[in-house]
């Protein structure tokens, strides 16, 4: 995996809590950031999704449609 190097700032206490836990689990920090960041992104993807499907203006394509045009199978 490549790896980049980033210099950000952050509030004091979420230095304390990433220092708490890469400790407690004797993980390195950026391997609990990383997983953090991971997560939340899993969490901005559902976000994104919930948008779309809000959005009238955004095409909705029907589950049997999608489907037929993978050639699969759905079966209830």
């Amino acid at each position: 995996m490549n790896t980049v190097r980033l210099n950000i700032t952050l509030p004091s206490s979420v230095n304390d809590d990433i220092n708490h836990y890469a400790k407690e689990l004797n993980e390195k920090k950026s391997h609990i950031i990383s997983s953090a960041l991971d997560m939340y992104f899993d969490y901005l993807d559902i976000r994104v999704a919930e948008k779309r499907l809000n959005d009238p203006n955004d095409e909705h394509i029907p589950m049997d449609d999608f489907f037929k045009e993978l050639d699969a199978d759905v079966h209830d």
